[in-house]
């Protein structure tokens, strides 16, 4: 039995740690949902996450442009002066079936009357601006979609809110990188502590949320150490700050913040909850702040072994869904790692937004637009389709 044991733990041991493959030497647990499989072992349903980059010229063709009036002006890559567009003509192809047409007039009318709500780091709201730009693609008059409070777009904001007023529907986005609330640190804190992450409250912006329909949240680029410890950002938990708390079962803990306001606070049938898997960064010769580059890619990765492994967020993340769905929650995972792991192509790099200076850190992390989290927003209107969600039905 134990030496079962240790070949048990060495095989999940290898699955966290290695590179990122289509394919695993065995199927163990949670594993095996996020781990793309083999056509081999494919599950009976698609599995919208496993499957390669095709390359298809009619991509761009009635999609939306850099003109979409909500874009920020940092996810404009070809008006930042990219002059190759080649990333916009990809299209993700899942292994044994297709990915449905995003038909943006069929998801407003199964959104009307209803909210969406995306909450998290600056790369949910590279997916929300997205989403919106492809919604707009819907409605026959532009000037009826507007930002409710008169906001700009920009990363700046912590609150923005969408409204399509010919559906009544609202997108809102909620900046909020650590999920939980970000505090000053008590009194009697260490000197060394200059902030905490209070990693059983959470952030004020959820008492907005209570009413929505449609959940998408996000996490995990702040979730390490340079943004964290190395910054004097420790985590408390109660009334005293926690100094050796790993920073991976601070955002466990968290979590778990989360999935008790969800639990407490959500009608099971009138909403659908979203964790989207962690976004993968592409920083070659150096991290983002020390040289670290990716304005050399122009075609997605093609080497499985230069893929990264599986991060330890999207472990953490599932397990809250499949606790959340033995509570009877409509939570589902959508598993956009693997595909965006191959996308090295696809980042702002050196064509950030006006102004920027010339020395500032190359944009590894987030996503030109149109471009990759458009993917990310057709996997979402295929689990909606799926699950039959209409909003005048819940």
């Amino acid at each position: 039995m134990l030496f079962f044991s240790l070949i048990l733990t060495s095989i999940v041991c290898y699955n966290i740690l290695r590179p990122l493959q289509p394919s695993s030497l065995i199927d163990i647990g949670f594993l095996s949902q996020i781990l793309p499989k083999t056509p081999n072992t494919a599950p009976k349903t698609c599995d919208y996450s496993y499957g390669k980059w095709v390359w298809d010229e009619t991509q761009p063709l009635g999609r939306y442009t850099e003109k979409c009036p909500l874009l920020d002006p940092g996810f404009r890559c070809q008006q930042n002066g990219r002059n190759n567009s080649d990333y916009q003509k990809w299209r993700w192809q899942p292994e044994g079936c297709h990915l449905p047409r995003f038909d943006a007039k069929d998801f407003l009318r199964r959104s009307k009357n209803g909210r969406i709500v995306f909450a998290g780091d600056s790369i949910g709201r590279n997916q929300w601006e997205s989403l919106i730009c492809m919604l707009i693609q819907g409605v026959s008059n532009q000037s009826t979609v507007y930002e409710e409070n008169g906001n700009p777009i920009t990363k700046h904001k912590g609150f923005l809110s969408i409204r399509f007023q010919e559906y009544n529907l609202t997108v809102e986005y909620y900046r909020m990188p650590y999920l939980v609330f970000i505090d000053r640190p008590p009194e009697n804190a260490p000197k060394e502590v200059s902030g905490v992450v209070r990693v059983d409250k959470l952030h004020w912006f959820s008492t907005k949320w209570v009413g929505a329909n449609i959940f998408v949240f996000s996490a995990g680029h702040w979730w390490n150490q340079d943004k964290t410890v190395k910054r004097g950002h420790y985590f408390q938990e109660g009334e005293s700050v926690n100094m050796t708390m790993d920073v991976m079962e601070a955002f466990r803990r968290s979590l778990n913040t989360l999935k008790s306001w969800l639990m407490q606070n959500l009608e099971p049938e009138k909403s659908l909850t979203f964790f989207r898997s962690y976004s993968p960064v592409h920083y070659r010769d150096g991290e983002w702040n020390d040289g670290g580059h990716c304005n050399l890619n122009v075609k997605p990765e093609t080497d499985y072994k230069r893929l990264n492994s599986e991060p330890r967020n999207n472990i953490l993340m599932y397990e809250v869904v499949k606790q959340m769905e033995s509570g009877k929650r409509n939570v589902q995972f959508l598993n956009i790692t693997y595909l965006t792991e191959f996308r090295k192509d696809g980042h702002p790099s050196s064509h950030r937004e006006p102004n920027t200076s010339i020395s500032a850190p190359q944009d590894c992390s987030h996503w030109c637009l149109p471009g990759v989290p458009d993917t990310w927003n057709e996997l979402l209107y295929a689990k909606l389709l799926a699950t039959g969600f209409k909003t005048r039905r819940i």
